[in-house]
């Protein structure tokens, strides 16, 4: 039975194929338990232990097949989820839902100018030259901010009425279009900063937020599943953020404790053999962590031990 006949009964789940969030991906999917082998050069692979069909797209792409309903699921940045609905506004039967922020992947999207020029606010591109790969976004918040100043606003001296932002389309290597005299200014993702500030350039703006996101089309082909999906998910996630706090505190001092530890719904309290005493587990974010276990030192608890999740199943 050839490739395409094994799609027809599988759940098609869009998967960045390369990028900044092509390898958190691949281990989500893995910490997840949806099992697969990609054979090299081919931008489909079947799962093995679940009825999916993983699809390898360029994350730019994700957004307008699962809009279309070519896919049923996907992972994507907000920032290509907004680029699509920029040019394709959802409606009821075509665009997406976001299912879940999967907290990776944050970046934002920035108006960018060089360091050393005149230009230090966004509207002062207006009627210039702006650079970018996202062209719709771009054009909608220059269109917002022309008609909020056209006739009302000079810059070094020219009245703004009537004129249009010019922006012009790069694939890559955005950054590098002020110094070559192709821009007066761009609009780039932005993770640390490190690279826009050694083009010589800094932020003005910002257009998008982003991290990445689960997706999901209007009319997915198994509902049901996609819960499934999505629950895995939301678990891994879970994990990741928090590890399991187990301490052993006096009951004079449970309150105190347990008030540092609260845990995601209440803390878990067992009584133990030496009279007086309590052993509590909880859960606790791993970035508080440090923090946390110096405050329950401070208030008399004692054998404090931290464990790693490798999975859950929590409410939100």
């Amino acid at each position: 039975m050839d490739l395409v006949n094994h799609l027809n009964d599988r759940l098609l789940f869009a998967v960045p194929k390369k990028g900044r969030l092509h390898q958190a991906c691949l281990d989500l999917l893995t910490g997840s338990d949806i099992q697969f082998h990609r054979h090299n050069r081919l931008d489909i692979a079947l799962v093995k232990n679940l009825p999916i069909a993983l699809v390898f797209l360029p994350a730019a792409d994700i957004p307008t097949f699962v809009g279309e309903g070519r896919v049923d699921l996907g992972i994507t940045g907000r920032d290509q989820v907004r680029e699509h609905e920029a040019v394709v506004p959802p409606s009821d039967t075509t665009g997406v839902d976001e299912i879940m922020d999967l907290e990776f992947g944050r970046c934002k999207l920035q108006v960018q100018v060089p360091e050393k020029g005149d230009i230090t606010r966004p509207e002062e591109l207006i009627g210039k030259n702006v650079v970018t790969s996202f062209t719709n976004l771009s054009q909608a918040y220059f269109r917002e901010l022309e008609l909020v100043h056209t006739d009302k606003t000079l810059v070094n001296g020219n009245a703004k009425a009537g004129l249009r932002t010019h922006i012009k389309y790069v694939g890559g290597s955005v950054e590098a279009a002020c110094a070559l005299g192709v821009a007066d200014g761009i609009v780039d993702l932005v993770e640390s900063g490190e690279t826009m500030r050694a083009a010589g350039l800094m932020a003005i703006s910002t257009v998008v937020e982003s991290t990445a996101v689960l997706i999901k089309s209007k009319h997915p082909s198994n509902p049901q599943l996609i819960d499934l999906i999505a629950s895995r998910i939301r678990g891994v996630i879970t994990a990741q953020k928090y590890v399991l706090c187990t301490y052993n505190v006096h009951r004079d001092k449970l309150d105190q404790a347990t008030k540092i530890t609260p845990g995601k719904r209440a803390p878990t309290i067992n009584s133990l053999e030496e009279p007086g005493w309590v052993a509590v587990q909880s859960m606790v974010e791993k970035k508080k962590l440090a923090e946390t276990m110096d405050t329950l030192e401070s208030v008399g608890a004692q054998d404090i031990l931290v464990t790693k999740l490798e999975n859950t199943r929590t409410t939100a």
